[in-house]
């Protein structure tokens, strides 16, 4: 390439040369003769304009790309597509090159990858660093092609081999960070396991320096013995083999060391301890037709030396994984009692395995392969465009949905589903349906009537059982954990919400008007922030539900904008033949805005609250209803700190006045153990008692225990304390409750 000579050092071309022959290797026939004439002239001319800088980095844009485009190609499989994206959406992105021009010369199809991987870029010119604000737009360039996600991922590897003399620590970190959170469970997902190993030991190297390089160390350490036990444990395997006429050659491979990491930290010992550092791969060089059968014989014929762990068979063979992986698992006993995984497959599954779904694709074709990756990305589109779902809540189910495992299950009819691990009847209900999940009120698994939380297991069949007068409730947000699931339930709620919100505007709307007030929205919505709403369609809500009381919001409303005030006045403006002076009795109640219970109580409507069921003698305080008077409340009802805190202004003092000459039905609780005569006992000292009256007694028994609850009328709070401290010395009885 002839490009000037500010944008390389001498380094840097003898570097170029070389990738460029590299990729055209790697290319192949999959380029057109004419592409990279075409790509070549196109990156010449946008760095004669200066547009091609070198990020910060410091990393040469050029090189960086080619780099990268090898990697996609090499490791992941991409096409020609692809490789052109990636060396040109630079020249793009400065404006040397227009989008116009790249789909006129190589198709929509380049154009439309391109215009993905800049509105990635553009989100990283903001900020190295992955955050909330701007997730929501890096999903959507995901999920418009699928080679995006391919591309942006050797992008990332790319950068993560290349940083570790480059930049400060913490640029450094924020890489490594993203790389651990958002790249490498989508590798995963993707089926790059190779990839994805990568960057979760890179990410360890730069966030957790210490712990990376003391593994590796000991790996190091013990590489020659651990290498002269894997050839003890391979050479009977491949001799039987052999004798079996079977095609096939064996890799031993260390876990990674984040792996490693992993399970030190989980198991809380040190690495000595972690016993399955290696696994044994068995690939198979095998006609399509027989790869089942000769992978299961491969399996016979290791289980017949090594004694396999049940519990660690995992069968990816019958039904593959979403990503197209397949493959089986087993983990035996070998020499000196240390446990061997052995993966069996053949050489297409490992090409899979290594490449994931580019290579799935080459097999199946693009529309055969990968289709519940596809389904992944509807509902992320979904979530999306639903709008009702917070960044926050996006990020968790998009991250739930990367490193979910599978199970397996069964409609009926047969019907084969592949749902997350850790999925419930009522996730299962709305991958069938929306409508059937809507209306889902259990399920039956395996024949057995079971609620709709719970979890599924592989194998299981299930049928969904369901109500036309059913429908989604919050709750159920805690019941699932797929993103179709979650997204579907919180668009029914907001749309429920908006319904029932609208019902109440219009009811507060109707009733300002049969009281002749006028409604100005903006004093509604003033009202509403000032008493703690963060949202209109809450207050609403809270409406509809009758958490606040319509007419009293209106009493508030009326007083926010004069009305109040001017009702006050009328009323308290009265004739001076009516005017009766005050006594200093009077005045003194007044001052203190307190009211005095007395039986012979004259010209105040009041009643005893049930929630609480106060008696003479006790703590107590008034709250004034709008339409039944004042209410009478303990000073520790259980909705007293509701009521202070939300309509402290309706409270006013209270206190018995003289002597209660009524009776007051109290509820006591009793709880004890379960003797012969205990019932008797009890009714025999409430007879005893002088104006004390039983009218009810219910007693459960279980285990020797029983429960008892006691309704008697009674006269103040003296009386009841007696009766209480006598119930409690009956023989038997633990506890005594009003």
């Amino acid at each position: 390439m002839d490009i000037n000579n500010t944008l390389f050092t001498d380094e840097e071309k003898d570097l170029l040369k070389s990738l460029l022959v590299c990729l055209n290797e790697l290319a192949g026939d999959s380029g057109k003769s004419d592409d990279f004439h075409k790509v070549k002239q196109m990156i010449i001319r946008a760095a004669q304009q200066e547009g091609l800088q070198r990020n910060h980095f410091g990393l040469n844009p050029v090189l960086f790309n080619l780099q990268t485009a090898i990697i996609a190609a090499d490791e992941i499989n991409v096409g020609r597509a692809a490789i052109i994206s990636i060396l040109l959406h630079g020249c793009v992105s400065c404006g040397s090159v227009s989008l116009e021009e790249v789909e006129k010369e190589f198709g929509s199809e380049i154009a439309k990858i391109i215009r993905g991987l800049i509105r990635v870029n553009q989100l990283y010119a903001r900020n190295t660093a992955i955050e909330t604000d701007n997730f929501r737009s890096l999903l959507l360039s995901f999920a418009e092609d699928m080679r995006v996600v391919f591309i942006i991922i050797a992008d990332r590897v790319n950068l993560m081999r290349q940083i570790k003399d480059r930049g400060t620590d913490e640029e450094r970190r924020k890489v490594a960070l993203e790389a651990s959170q958002l790249y490498a469970p989508l590798a995963h997902k993707l089926g790059l396991y190779a990839i994805k190993s990568e960057l979760e030991d890179l990410s360890l190297k730069y966030l957790e320096h210490d712990a990376y390089y003391m593994i590796k160390d000991k790996l190091n350490e013990t590489k020659r013995a651990r290498d002269a036990y894997i050839a003890r444990f391979i050479r009977p395997i491949q001799e039987k083999l052999e004798h079996e006429g079977l095609k096939f050659h064996i890799k031993g491979r260390t876990k990674s060391i984040h792996s490693i990491w992993q399970k030190m930290k989980k198991q809380k010992c040190g690495f000595e301890n972690v016993y399955d550092l290696f696994a044994i791969r068995i690939i198979l060089d095998s006609p399509l037709d027989k790869e089942k059968q000769q992978c299961w014989q491969v399996y016979s014929i290791v289980s017949d030396m090594y004694k396999p762990n049940p519990k660690r068979l995992r069968d990816w063979l019958s039904v593959p994984k979403s990503n197209g992986y397949e493959s089986l698992h087993t983990t035996v006993m070998g020499p000196e009692g240390r446990w061997v995984e052995i993966q069996i497959r053949t050489e297409r599954m490992d090409d899979i395995a290594e490449h994931g779904l580019a290579a799935h694709w080459r097999y199946k074709g693009v529309k055969g392969g990968g289709t519940r990756l596809e389904e992944w990305l509807a509902d992320i589109r979904s979530s999306l465009e639903a709008g009702a779902t917070s960044d926050e809540q996006l990020v968790d189910q998009f991250k739930v949905d990367l490193y979910s495992d599978e199970v397996f299950v069964f409609t009926p009819k047969g019907d084969l589903f592949k749902l997350p691990k850790g999925a419930t009847v009522l996730d299962f209900a709305f991958q069938i349906h929306t409508g059937v999940g809507s209306h889902c009120t259990g399920g039956k698994v395996n024949g057995k009537n079971v609620p709709m939380r719970t979890r599924l297991q592989s194998g299981d069949q299930v049928e969904i059982l369901t109500s036309p007068h059913q429908s989604p409730k919050r709750d159920w947000l805690k019941m699932v954990i797929t993103s179709k699931a979650k997204t579907k339930i919180r668009q029914s709620l907001h749309e429920e919400e908006t319904r029932a919100a609208s019902f109440a505007k219009e009811t507060l709307s109707r009733k300002l008007r049969n009281k002749k007030i006028d409604y100005d929205e903006a004093s509604i919505n003033r009202l509403i922030v000032k008493m703690g709403y963060k949202y209109i369609n809450e207050f609403y809500k809270a409406i509809q539900e009758e958490v606040i009381d319509v007419n009293d919001f209106i009493e508030r409303y009326a007083e926010s904008i004069g009305k109040g005030d001017q009702q006050a006045d009328e009323a308290t403006t009265v004739s001076a033949e009516n005017f009766v002076q005050q006594t200093s009795e009077q005045e003194e109640r007044e001052i203190k805005d307190e009211l005095i219970i007395d039986q012979n109580v004259k010209g105040v409507e009041y009643s005893l609250a049930k929630c609480c069921s106060p008696i003479y003698g006790d703590p107590i305080f008034g709250f004034v209803t709008l339409n039944r008077g004042i209410k009478i409340h303990r000073m520790n009802c259980p909705n007293a700190e509701h009521m202070r805190n939300d309509k402290g202004y309706r409270i006013i003092r209270a206190r018995w006045a003289g002597k209660g000459n009524s009776q007051y039905a109290i509820t006591l609780h009793v709880v004890g153990k379960d003797d012969i005569g205990i019932v008797n006992n009890i009714t025999s000292i409430i007879n005893k008692e002088k104006n004390v009256v039983l009218r009810s007694i219910s007693i459960n028994s279980k285990d020797g225990l029983f429960q008892g609850t006691l309704t008697v009328q009674i006269d103040e709070i003296k009386q009841l304390e007696a009766l209480v401290k006598k119930l409690s010395t009956v023989k038997g009885v633990k506890k005594v409750s009003r």
